[in-house]
């Protein structure tokens, strides 16, 4: 309960950075679940420990009169009327850390303290407030976060400090780390942006740049307005060009310090904690260790800001380690000669299996310098060998590198071991090896370490959606253990080292470590595939795949550089041509990317109606409002979306993905990630290839640029509607499935069987409204989101939902049975065997109960797609051996993407169709035809 004292300069107030305090235990801890009811709440459990920590730990100098937790709320605030793109690049949180979110609420107020948000405004606009209102009061303020767009609120009163190094940042700190004073750190961020929350700046204006033309010009007003001074002309021009958007810039990094609080500041007074209401909620969490841990330290008598003892945090329940389990770095090898190489080979060559890891400069397999390998043999028995770190002109090695094995030497020593059928090879991740490995040889062929286990795919076979599959955080989960952090031996940012850069007693440790701790997983996984019924899954969906995607981001996709660039000067003429045709139609000029202008032009000068104004008093002036301005006829606000949509396909794709070419390759090499989604689907970063819009003309033009090689195609393969045909099979719907046998369709058929419209004539919106309704039945869509999705009401749309449940019943039972396998197992079983957990399903909360319920739904659907698709990948290499010069290339949603000699289409079609038909032969058997349809062209978009 939260009590009044007034501030006086004795006062000590302390503000706790909730979100960023919420974060960082989410990606600190591995997973937990709620012992009770399944509910995620590893991040709870962070969140507690370090709050409990905070409170205790302070001593009598330090000790807060007044404290608060400070959230985000959701939802927009007033910056996103400043700018409608500021946080545009954040993706959703987590799905299992949102129901978290309320949790973390309910243990501040457990702990006594008052959880304070306020819609509209972001947590540090409170903690700007709350610090202005004790500053002016002359109490002292500590602020407990390190997040930079605070240090502009730091005075002599007013300090932060970093939870995590218990470091304070003052004045001085803050001067050191930008250059300039605090009240002058907006200023900084103002012109340098920042790419995080998506705050433009000024275009190749850095940090260092920012503050020496501050220095030089005086503030950014002011240097603004003399910008046509610069003598530098690319500064000037930049500068020159970007005035409005600096000023926007500032506006958004500029806090909030004049917020009229719902909570003043003298109601977060310290008091001690309602002692039930605080073991009510531990034990509800089922967080038996912390629970102990705050009784121990009540049991003193001590009950006021839970004070210090000197217990240390300890690991949840869940990670605790097994018994025996110790890790002793002492014993790892550094092997530095060809004949102790040779005698780890010959020992490892007798050995059933062992763990092999490799070390590179670079996150990307593509383009990555083997500097060393590892290998584990037994629990502490592990080595590294380096091969070429750096040592010339390098302090560390004293101007010398040192002594390692020839490259060539040591892969040909490797390679027979590599190759050795009696011995498995055990990686962690091993797409990423097997992916370097590739591009090496050793005794003049390819490097293939074979056969393998990968412990990530193992881990990800018996737990798919339950957590992380990386190996620090396996290492923590199963053996309590926290492996070296890379950071800690390279640094970070700017200045951290590449692998090869790190001397060698430094590097050996953390190497042979990974080595170490991934044949430990094996041996702790491996078994548990059987015991959980996911064995013949693993073997057949997972195993495989590392190597054949391993070659896939190997090979690439040619991208057309002229063509991106043609494309990019395409959309900048039509965002011209859409600027002056909104000059026209407002009659007058406005930047058309100020969403504050785009307001006043609208509802201020026009007077158009449906305008809605934030507590700000600014308009807003987001896609909704827009869309259903244009809906209503109004031509601007359309005009202004299609701007929006050619900025976009600009700015993420066509000037991006020039950046993302490899130039040794003139090819772009994705990394596809194979354990990272509930249902077995593969996802792709940098760049991202499934997300390239392809709904709109403009959209599909930018597969345009993807091309064959001279002399090639590309043949695209995509299953036609195979989720709709897995409906049909797995919920045993005979028209559907009759209707497949005979090709009709599908879209057709519904639209026929609901609206009572003969076949003959069926329109094209009809048969819209059926294919959203079919789609939108798969993933559990809503009334309102139908409603939204085709224009009609939400009556209407009820009532077609309605009628689809009646036309085809099999549909509704297929949904409760899936409902109710998740709510007795905690998971759904696809026809190929994955499991696909489901967190969330016995949740309290209805909200976060009903997301888990339509992911019940939708996963044996999409997990058996992807299941099918994953077998199509493995057997495809043998497939296409013989078709020469065939290469598979991408794997996008539902398709195949391959490269082939322009004569030999013909064959590889005829090759990949039936296999990709018959992917899921003989396994099980599909009582619908599953169908490809493939195409040849030169560009990827020509394909389809």
């Amino acid at each position: 309960m939260s009590a009044t004292a007034p501030l006086t300069k004795d006062s000590h107030v302390v503000l706790v950075d909730g979100s960023a305090y919420i974060f960082r235990a989410f990606h600190a801890l591995p997973p937990l679940t709620n012992k009770n009811d399944g509910t995620p709440v590893g991040a709870v459990a962070g969140f507690c420990n370090m709050l409990f920590k905070l409170l205790q730990n302070q001593n009598d100098k330090d000790r807060p009169t007044h404290f608060a937790v400070i959230f985000d709320a959701s939802g927009d605030t007033f910056r996103n009327e400043i700018y409608d793109l500021y946080k545009a690049n954040r993706g959703a949180p987590p799905e299992d850390l949102v129901p978290q979110f309320p949790l973390t609420r309910e243990a501040t107020i457990a702990f006594g303290s008052p959880s304070i948000e306020m819609t509209g405004f972001e947590a540090d606009d409170l903690i700007a407030t709350y610090a202005r209102i004790a500053d002016e009061a002359g109490a002292r303020c500590t602020i407990i976060s390190s997040d930079k767009d605070l240090m502009q609120l730091v005075t002599e009163n007013v300090i932060m400090r970093d939870p995590m190094k218990n470091k304070d940042i003052g004045i001085k700190e803050v001067e050191e780390k930008f250059g300039v004073k605090p009240d002058r750190v907006i200023d900084v961020q103002a012109l340098a942006g920042d790419s995080v929350d998506n705050i433009p700046g000024v275009p190749g204006i850095g940090v260092k740049t920012a503050v020496l033309l501050l220095n030089e010009y005086g503030p950014l007003e002011e240097l603004l307005e003399r910008s046509h001074e610069i003598p530098q002309k690319g500064r000037r021009e930049k500068m020159m060009a970007n005035k409005e958007m600096a000023l926007i810039s500032k506006q958004l990094v500029t806090l909030k310090t004049d917020i009229d609080l719902e909570v003043p500041i003298e109601d977060l007074a310290v008091t001690d904690p309602d002692i039930d209401v605080l073991f009510d909620f531990l034990e509800r969490m089922t967080f038996r260790t912390l629970t102990a841990r705050v009784r121990a330290a009540l049991g003193e008598g001590e009950t006021d800001g839970l004070r210090k003892d000197d217990t240390a945090p300890e690991a949840p329940a869940d990670l605790t380690a097994p018994a025996n389990v110790v890790f002793d770095k002492e014993k790892y090898v550094c092997v530095q000669d060809v004949a102790t190489l040779k005698d780890w080979v010959a020992r490892a060559m007798v050995k059933s299996a062992i763990a092999v890891d490799l070390e590179t400069d670079s996150l990307d397999s593509a383009a990555a310098n083997m500097v060393g390998v590892c290998l584990a043999l037994d629990d502490n028995e592990a080595c590294y060998i380096p091969l070429t770190h750096k040592g010339e002109g390098d302090e560390l090695f004293g101007g010398d590198a040192p002594q390692q094995v020839p490259m060539q030497d040591a892969l040909d020593i490797l390679e027979p071991l590599f190759h050795a059928p009696q011995v498995l090879k055990v990686g962690q991740n091993f797409k990423y090896d097997l992916g370097v490995f590739q591009r090496y040889e050793g005794n003049g062929r390819p490097l293939h370490p074979a056969p393998y286990d990968d412990t990530m795919q193992i881990s990800y076979a018996l737990e798919a959606g339950l957590h992380g599959h990386g190996m620090d955080t396996l290492s923590e989960m199963h053996f309590g253990h926290k492996p070296i952090a890379f950071k800690d031996i390279a640094g970070t940012g700017k200045k951290q080292k590449t692998f090869d850069q790190i001397a060698l007693d430094v590097a050996t440790p953390y190497a042979a470590e990974d080595a170490d701790v991934t044949l430990r997983l094996w041996k702790f996984l491996k078994p548990k595939l059987a015991s959980e019924g996911v064995a013949t899954a693993y073997e057949t969906l997972d195993r495989q795949l590392p190597a054949v995607v391993a070659k896939m981001e190997n090979e690439g996709i040619k991208v057309d550089r002229a063509e991106l660039n043609r494309l990019s000067g395409l959309f900048a003429q039509k965002m011209a041509q859409l600027e002056d045709e909104a000059y026209e139609l407002a009659g007058d000029k406005f930047n058309i990317g100020s969403p504050k202008q785009i307001g006043e032009i609208l509802f201020d000068k026009m007077g158009l109606e449906g305008g809605k104004k934030t507590k700000t008093g600014a308009w807003q002036t987001g896609v909704d409002i827009l869309e259903k301005l244009a809906d209503e006829g109004e031509v601007l606000p359309r005009t202004i979306l299609d701007w929006r949509q050619y900025s976009k396909l600009k700015s993420t794709y066509t000037d991006a993905l020039v950046q993302q070419i490899n130039p040794d390759t003139g090819r772009v090499h994705t990394s596809f990630s194979l354990a990272a989604t509930t249902t077995g689907r593969l996802s792709s970063s940098d760049p991202n290839l499934q997300n390239i819009p392809i709904r709109t003309e403009m959209g599909r033009k930018i597969r345009d640029a993807f091309v064959a090689e001279t002399g090639h195609v590309l043949v695209a393969a995509d299953y036609s509607q195979i989720e709709l045909r897995l409906l049909a099979h797995i919920a045993d719907l005979p028209n559907m499935k009759q209707a497949f046998a005979d090709g009709v369709d599908i879209h057709a058929l519904t639209a026929s069987e609901m609206f009572n419209v003969p076949l003959a004539e069926m329109t094209p919106e009809v048969r819209r409204n059926a294919k959203a309704i079919n789609f939108g039945i798969i993933y559990g869509i809503s009334a309102f989101g139908l409603a939204k999705n085709i224009g009609i009401s939400r009556g209407e749309a009820s009532d077609y939902i309605k009628t689809y449940f009646e036309k085809f019943p099999g549909i509704k039972d297929y949904m409760e049975a899936a409902k109710a396998e998740a709510r007795e197992y905690g998971y759904i079983t696809t026809i190929l065997g994955r499991k696909c957990h489901i967190k969330g399903i016995r949740d309290r909360n209805q909200m976060s109960r009903a997301f888990a319920e339509r992911q019940a739904i939708n996963a044996p659907i999409q997990g058996a797609a992807a299941d099918i698709m994953r077998r199509a990948m493995i057997k495809m290499p043998d497939a296409i051996e013989g078709v020469e010069g065939a290469r598979l290339l991408l794997q996008v949603h539902d398709e195949l993407v391959f490269e082939v000699p322009e004569g030999q289409a013909d064959e590889l079609i005829g090759i990949i169709t039936p296999t990709m038909e018959k992917a899921h032969e003989p396994a099980v058997e599909i009582s619908v035809p599953l169908l490809v349809e493939a195409h040849a062209a030169k560009n990827w978009n020509d394909a389809h």
